[in-house]
């Protein structure tokens, strides 16, 4: 069996810095899309305020995936 199938392990050890990096980007497209909006229409606000919600949503997720990933560090 060649090496090239076997799967990489699971290196979860910076998992919490790149969900980190995540929210943070996550954040800063929020910022953004709020700027946008200013210059939107109104079906075009209505869509960034949806899109900006499903962000918000993301980054629960993803502070509470943090989290876990903490307490299973320690």
């Amino acid at each position: 069996m060649s090496d090239r199938y076997q799967p990489k392990p699971d290196d979860r050890s910076d998992n919490v810095e790149k969900l980190q990096e995540m929210v943070q980007d996550t954040i800063q497209n929020i910022e953004k899309a709020q700027e946008t909006m200013q210059f939107s229409s109104g079906e075009e606000k209505e869509a960034i305020k949806e899109k900006n919600k499903r962000r918000e949503q993301a980054i629960e997720g993803m502070r509470q995936e943090i989290k876990d990933e903490y307490e299973n560090q320690h």
